[in-house]
């Protein structure tokens, strides 16, 4: 499936240097973010992989801050990848406008109350229900050491997690797609090529290693297909809102190594992960019959005649 960044552009003359790297960005950027979030991404988790923390080929251990291992191991790597990839994809092809565009999605927290509770409840309670099912309603009441720390945890998450990936994939490459793609197919192409950037971590710590079945990044990869469905309808009905799609995916990691381990912890990890995809998978079937694949994308077109119209005088369309 060929994803396509825009109309073709007019041939470079001799007055504008050809076609070089710039040029080749600007001609491809979706293509370009693709490429970088993967690369830089995996090359600054290399020591990570090869550390103790992962395959043991270099003696040394990642030491612990907070608890985990990954702040050091995978924040730096994920920075790295989808936000700093699209921040230099930004700058280049759309200059200071594009960045102040992308900025002022990134601070779009004026969104109807009503989106507060989806991106912050939906989850957890599709969660819970898939949890009572396949522990076959086996659950604890979460402690209250737990409770007072989810709100710092789901902080946590937003600046770490949040942060580094969502104003990649949703902010500039849904955004990018859609316009040209459509909804549905965006969606559908987008998932896979999120759950591959995550691939290399099922060789550390972070995926298991060395204790996970081969079965787990493949659930992963299905799970990133069906949520990312999800993760585009709240982006669409937000009005390309950013902080709710990192609410949204901080919530669901804040929930599933917190509230979740703890309430059911006949549930492996892979079992835990299993119930989160069918609960993932279902919601999306949903909304794709719910909203005839459209899920919540209304295209921002100028009209033929007359003068171009503000986005907001657009957006007001019925």
């Amino acid at each position: 499936m060929t994803i396509i960044d825009r109309p073709p552009a007019p041939r470079p003359t001799a007055h504008d240097g050809g076609v070089g790297l710039l040029e080749a960005i600007r001609r491809h950027p979706l293509l370009t973010f693709f490429l970088l979030a993967n690369g830089l991404s995996w090359l600054a988790w290399l020591p990570y992989i090869l550390s103790l923390n992962g395959l043991g080929v270099w003696g040394v251990e990642f030491p612990a801050m907070l608890g985990t291992s990954q702040l050091l191991g995978v924040l730096p790597g994920a920075y790295l990848g989808p936000i700093g990839s699209a921040l230099l994809v930004t700058a280049i092809v759309d200059g200071r406008a594009g960045l102040r565009s992308w900025a002022e999605r990134l601070l779009r927290w004026n969104v109807n109350w009503r989106w507060y509770a989806v991106t912050l409840l939906a989850v957890p309670a599709a969660a819970l229900l898939a949890g009572l099912v396949f522990s076959g309603g086996e659950v604890l009441a979460p402690s209250a050491t737990v409770l007072v720390a989810y709100l710092p945890l789901l902080l946590l998450q937003m600046v770490t997690t949040g942060l580094a990936e969502e104003p990649g994939w949703r902010d500039f490459a849904l955004s990018r797609m859609q316009r040209t793609m459509g909804p549905l197919r965006s969606a559908l192409v987008l998932g896979p090529l999120w759950g591959l950037w995550h691939l290399p971590l099922f060789l550390t710590d972070w995926g298991g290693w060395p204790d996970a079945t081969w079965t787990r990044p493949v659930v992963f990869l299905v799970f990133c297909f069906a949520f990312n469905i999800v993760m585009s309808w709240v982006f669409n009905r937000t009005g390309e809102s950013l902080p709710m799609s990192m609410l949204m995916h901080a919530g669901t990691n804040t929930f599933a190594s917190s509230l979740g381990a703890e309430m059911f912890p006949s549930l492996d990890p892979e079992a835990s992960l299993l119930s989160m995809t069918v609960a993932a998978v279902i919601a999306s079937i949903v909304l794709v019959l719910a909203t005839r694949g459209r899920l919540g994308f209304r295209a921002l077109t100028p009209p033929r005649l007359g003068p171009v119209r503000s986005r907001a005088a657009l957006s007001s369309r019925p």
